[in-house]
């Protein structure tokens, strides 16, 4: 019975930084919303980049052959695959250009996207209302994303 309710579950790619330590506590929230939410991409730490970065610097690469040889190609096929899998995105603010590369990704591919500001940013982008074309939407409290999930769910879109 358990299998069968996690198969008939939707996926939700958790877009963030590995900086914000909200994302797995954000993520357990929405599992216990009846979706299913990737956030293995959070487990190497806070520091993943920088490391990365380093390795391949003192290997003598350049950022363009570092994202073409294996780390880079593994990392990447790696969350591309979870985010081609999901059928709804979730960007945690505050989110580098992976994130918005990621959410923008998702957005192209017609899926729904939520974005979750902790408040008001204090630069205002126009283009957040890509979120809105899918179904989507821009939170302002946990309570609010919670609640935009449940909708979305409970009108039948997924």
């Amino acid at each position: 019975m358990a299998v069968t309710k996690v198969l008939n579950q939707k996926q939700i790619y958790m877009i963030g930084s590995l900086r914000n330590e909200k994302i797995p506590h954000i993520a357990k929230k929405i599992r216990g919303l009846g979706f299913k939410a990737f956030d293995d991409w959070f487990s190497p730490g806070p520091e993943a980049d920088e490391f990365w970065r380093k390795y391949e610097k003192v290997r003598g690469s350049t950022y363009k052959e570092a994202l073409t040889n294996w780390a880079g190609r593994h990392v990447f096929e790696f969350d591309k695959h979870h985010i081609d899998k999901s059928d709804i995105g979730v960007l945690i603010s505050p989110a580098g250009k992976s994130g918005h590369l990621e959410l923008g990704y998702m957005i192209g591919q017609s899926k729904p996207c939520f974005i979750y500001f902790e408040k008001e940013p204090e630069r205002w982008d126009v283009m957040y209302q890509f979120c809105f074309l899918n179904g989507g939407d821009i939170c302002f409290s946990e309570e609010e994303l919670f609640e935009a999930l449940k909708k979305y769910k409970n009108n039948g879109y997924i």
